[in-house]
């Protein structure tokens, strides 16, 4: 791989790492604090492929989703004072929804390049991060898909409770995936800045 890459790569598995572990640990009642780290991965994306192109953006996804991965499987044999340092389901449902949201996400920016600046970062990360959400919080706290780490008790995710403290009865991890959708959505918004900076930097000539 292109060295000039690498940087991309590196940020890439240290937000999904620190992701897996900050997700297991809630910032009040409604949101973990794996919400404010993990969204940046689409930040990284979104800059390597409008300075390097689509390409070399699938490089630093697939590159950043098996050091990722790798790195969070020796987390589920590292034990902290409540168990794995991350556990199976958590390891499991983020690198399937990692891989799908990133490579949804480099499709729509790539397909979006020509539009003005800021369409292509938003659009891609709005649609890419609705799929994440969906698909990470489904696989890692369902009830229904216990049977990927039986031994990995999660029923305090499936406590019946109104959403966000207001609405209709849900499992709790419905609100922790609700607040997590509502926190990427800001982040999207707020990446607009140092995606405008760091390409700017990087391609001056489009400034």
């Amino acid at each position: 791989m292109n060295s000039k890459y690498l940087p991309g790569v590196l940020a890439m598995a240290a937000i999904v790492v620190a992701s897996n572990i900050l997700v297991q640990f809630l910032f009040g009642q409604w949101l973990t604090w794996g919400a404010f780290t993990y969204p940046l991965a689409f930040l990284v994306t979104d800059i390597m492929n409008r300075v390097y192109g689509v390409q070399a953006a699938r490089r630093v996804v697939f590159a950043g989703f098996l050091v990722g991965v790798a790195c969070s499987l020796i987390g589920t044999q590292i034990m902290g004072e409540f168990g794995p340092l991350v556990t199976l389901r958590i390891a499991v449902g983020s690198g399937i929804a990692f891989l799908t949201a990133q490579l949804l996400d480099v499709a729509i920016f790539d397909r979006m390049r020509a539009a003005t600046w800021w369409q292509a970062p938003v659009i891609s990360s709005v649609i890419g991060s609705s799929v994440d959400t969906a698909l990470f919080f489904t696989i890692a706290f369902s009830a229904s898909l216990a049977f990927i780490e039986p031994a990995n008790d999660v029923s305090w995710a499936g406590e019946m409770l109104p959403m966000l403290g207001v609405g209709p009865v849900a499992p709790l991890w419905v609100s922790l995936a609700f607040a997590d959708w509502l926190v990427k959505l800001a982040i999207a918004l707020v990446a607009l800045i140092p995606f405008r900076l760091i390409t700017r930097k990087l391609m001056p000539q489009v400034a």
